[in-house]
């Protein structure tokens, strides 16, 4: 008897090898996979304007990427004691224009110069709702507790969507490596707050329309990350507190799955060792000066030089 459903990740028929770079953008479950990744010491760019959710702002912020366009004081608001910018993550704010410019800016150049050398990019949508910044006629990434008053929240149309995910795949295939792989997946944490019934109406339209693209091009996937926790893993147990965001055990999970489809023999025996190096560098003794101390420390640079050795990026640094 069989008292679950398997959702299995297509196995790959490129893999992701140990000098390949890896660039996330979008919801807060790319940052997951992000960290995992970098934990195993790849190459990662995590999120440039911080968490993004709606295809629409991730489509904006990879063209600003990809032009390198910069931002000016007159692309930001004021609010309170913040100075922002609408298209950012509240982790940009600040007091003075000049740091928020100079955070936003930053991330801008040095995405852009990443991703010129990137082999792998992973999209990952959270909603189809956006917000209309009302005083400026302008779609927003975020609305920064600014007064309800001004914003009206709206589901993206479906030509909007598809047209964002695809302008996407044009400026990222243009602006990364030649082949550049593009994974697509809808976060599987779920907008409660939208409503139950509009938060699997902002799911849905997100899955059609990447389902639409898809086809259009050789170079893009999609991981069933949603189909996953909703269908293999559909019990609160591995739901944080919250209920509604993945717990370790189920983002674990995930990531096996994900290795075993996409990381090359080489890549996963790579991040495994690092993974548990990274476990023992955790570990501090009372006694730094203790000679069972200094042969564990030195047992563990030898582990990590003879890791060092096998790619040409630094490690544990």
């Amino acid at each position: 008897m069989k008292f679950r459903t398997d959702v299995e990740i297509p196995n790959s028929g490129k893999k992701i090898e140990t000098d390949d770079r890896v660039f996330s953008i979008g919801s807060c479950f790319s940052t997951e996979m992000t960290n995992l990744l970098k934990a195993g010491q790849l190459q990662t760019f995590n999120n440039p304007f911080g968490t993004l959710f709606n295809p629409f702002s991730i489509n904006n912020a990879v063209k600003k990427i990809h032009n390198a366009a910069l931002y000016t004081e007159e692309d930001l608001v004021s609010f309170g004691e913040d100075v922002l910018s609408l298209d950012h993550h509240s982790s940009f704010n600040s007091r003075f224009v000049h740091q928020t410019l100079e955070k936003i800016n930053g991330q801008i150049e040095n995405a852009n110069q990443f991703l010129q050398q990137t082999n792998w990019v992973l999209v990952t949508y959270g909603t189809s709702f956006i917000y209309d910044f009302l005083p400026k006629k302008k779609l927003v990434a975020n609305c920064h507790k600014i007064p309800a008053k001004y914003f009206e929240k709206r589901l993206l149309t479906h030509l909007e969507l598809t047209d964002s995910i695809y302008e996407t795949v044009e400026n990222l295939k243009d602006i990364a490596k030649e082949n550049v792989q593009i994974l697509f997946t809808v976060s599987p944490v779920r907008h409660t707050k939208d409503g139950m019934v509009e938060n699997n109406l902002s799911k849905s339209k997100l899955i059609t329309a990447i389902h639409e693209i898809l086809p259009q091009f050789e170079n893009c996937h999609y991981l069933p990350v949603y189909e996953i926790l909703m269908d293999d893993l559909r019990d609160y147990r591995f739901y944080k507190e919250d209920l509604i965001h993945p717990n370790n055990q189920a983002i674990n999970y995930i990531w096996e799955k994900f290795g075993n489809a996409y990381f090359s023999n080489e890549s996963m025996d790579f991040i495994e060792e690092n993974l548990k190096i990274a476990k023992s560098l955790d570990h501090r003794s009372l006694d730094e000066n203790s000679p069972k101390y200094r042969e564990f420390a030195e047992k563990l640079s030898q582990r990590i030089a003879a890791q060092q050795k096998k790619v040409k990026h630094k490690i544990f640094f």
